[in-house]
């Protein structure tokens, strides 16, 4: 049963998300990192539970498209990678949020 108050041009179409952010993996990472300063490689494995391969195939991709800044260095002779959302991240972050709350308060509980 449809809601006639409710018309298709209401809700967003999902192929219109940011499918890079979309993605479960990437989703959780952006998350962590939305609401920290920044986090370390071993911080994401534990949080996103991601193998460090995962993580840094997801890392690379948001990196690629201006999410994310790596900052790799070395503290004690130890590498050390720091990850940092973007202004562009942030932006785009909060852009897909926006959406799924306009899809999600659009609808009405059965």
């Amino acid at each position: 049963m449809s809601n006639p108050n409710l018309n298709d041009t209401d809700l967003p179409k999902v192929h219109d998300f940011d499918r890079l952010i979309h993605e479960p993996a990437r989703l959780t990472i952006l998350l962590h990192l939305f609401v920290l300063k920044s986090a370390d490689y071993v911080f994401l494995t534990r949080q996103t539970g991601l193998t460090w391969g995962n993580l840094s195939a997801h890392l690379t991709k948001l990196e690629e498209a201006g999410y994310i800044k790596i900052e790799k260095k070395f503290v004690e002779r130890k590498p050390y990678t720091l990850v940092h959302l973007t202004v562009k991240g942030r932006t785009a972050f909060r852009a897909y949020q926006r959406r799924m709350k306009h899809m999600f308060d659009g609808l009405d509980d059965f």
